[in-house]
């Protein structure tokens, strides 16, 4: 299947392909895989084929219970994040102005938009929170887990971490974005 989906900070509208057949509402939330990593989308519309080089990524599944729990952990992240930028700018009286940053879902990437000139203390700066944030969360151990399941067999009652059984990827947060 085809879809239309809005992603990423700025609302991107892009064409994305689903591996399986999802019954989706209108302004659904779900989960993409884009260039970037995963990324909470909101779906527009289905549509028929288009050519392989078109396509802005896979759209993965609608947004689960754990998902949204997820989503609202990155969401204090980044705004903790967003605080920290802020005073770190202030102190050291850089020409930018930060006007909003944006985590993907898998926790991967977290980027940082701002007015004014980007000098190489402002990059440094970015970088220095990013890779603070992802130390202190360990997003990027998650994202591994989160893109690809559990362990071997993921989603079957032969894997190894027992999602297929009662419980199982639960205690994980992925029972319901395993890989059947």
């Amino acid at each position: 299947m085809n879809h239309i989906v809005r992603v990423g900070q700025f609302g991107h509208v892009g064409r994305f392909r689903s591996p399986i057949k999802l019954n989706l509402d209108f302004g659904c939330k779900v989960v993409c895989r884009t260039d970037r990593g995963l990324e909470i989308g909101e779906y527009l519309e289905s549509f028929g084929s288009f050519e392989a080089g078109e396509s802005d990524g896979d759209l993965l599944r609608i947004m689960t219970q754990q998902d949204e729990l997820l989503a609202q952990r990155l969401e204090k992240n980044k705004q903790s994040a967003i605080l920290d930028c802020q005073k770190i700018i202030e102190e050291r009286r850089l020409p930018v102005v930060l006007m909003d940053a944006d985590q993907t879902f898998d926790g991967k990437h977290l980027y940082f938009y701002f007015l004014g000139e980007i000098t190489p203390e402002v990059e440094a700066l970015t970088q220095t929170l990013a890779e603070t944030y992802d130390s202190n969360v360990k997003f990027s151990e998650f994202a591994e887990t989160l893109a690809k399941g559990c362990g071997p067999d993921c989603g079957t009652k032969d894997a190894e971490n027992g999602c297929g059984t009662s419980g199982g990827c639960s205690t994980c947060s992925l029972k319901n974005g395993c890989k059947s």
